[in-house]
């Protein structure tokens, strides 16, 4: 098994461990075959994005203990759908990225220069 990489081809960083965050509850934005959403992208979400998210039928703001979900709230880091991501950036709400917590494979959903224009230093 090869260590995951991110959009800038080095090794996965952490993307946040409060709230713990990806397809694998394990802080990083990992994917695997079982991820059909491909929950990849490192963000740290905005009301904006909260508000677009929930109106699009992924209320991310609510909690959910049965899945452990704590909800978001503005300035939380969240492993996103790739998908949603590049909707919420066609749509100008798209929030900032971290790259490198960001997997590689966001690269065949969105553009390495979309994701740099909206990243965040770390």
């Amino acid at each position: 098994m090869t260590e995951a990489r991110n959009v800038l081809g080095e090794p996965l960083k952490i993307c946040c461990t409060s709230p713990m965050t990806g397809f694998y509850r394990d802080g990083r934005c990992s994917t695997g075959a079982g991820d059909i959403g491909a929950h990849v992208v490192c963000a740290q979400v905005t009301e904006a994005f909260l508000h677009y998210t929930k109106s699009r039928g992924n209320d991310l703001t609510t909690p959910v203990p049965a899945f452990s979900f704590p909800g978001l709230k503005p300035g939380d880091r969240w492993c996103l759908c790739a998908s949603r991501w590049k909707e919420a950036l066609d749509d100008g709400v798209a929030p900032p990225v971290v790259l490198s917590a960001t997997h590689a494979s966001a690269l065949e959903y969105v553009s390495l220069n979309d994701l740099k224009q909206h990243a965040i230093n770390e």
